[in-house]
């Protein structure tokens, strides 16, 4: 396996996690962001209060998202087992 094969592979596999990632830290995101501004306009300072929000909001992510993220998966899984025999050689 060559040098150049390893680091594409590396950088794909990379990509892919960013991908599959992304809806669920923006969505967490987002909704830390919100919270901040409420307890900043309420002057509520319960350190506990961003947790829910923001489980739930990665829960619904994962929930509206994850057929999408399931087929990228696949989608990666599959072209890393079809270019085996490039891979070993």
């Amino acid at each position: 396996m060559s040098s150049d094969l390893t680091i594409q592979i590396g950088r794909d596999a990379l990509y892919m996690v960013l991908m599959i990632s992304a809806p669920m830290l923006g969505l967490g995101l987002l909704v830390g962001v919100l919270v901040s501004i409420f307890q900043a306009t309420t002057q509520i300072q319960e350190q506990t209060l961003a947790f829910i929000p923001k489980i739930v909001a990665i829960f619904v992510a994962i929930l509206v998202f994850g057929p999408w993220m399931l087929s990228l998966m696949i989608d990666y899984t599959r072209e890393i087992i079809v270019s085996m025999p490039n891979i070993i050689r």
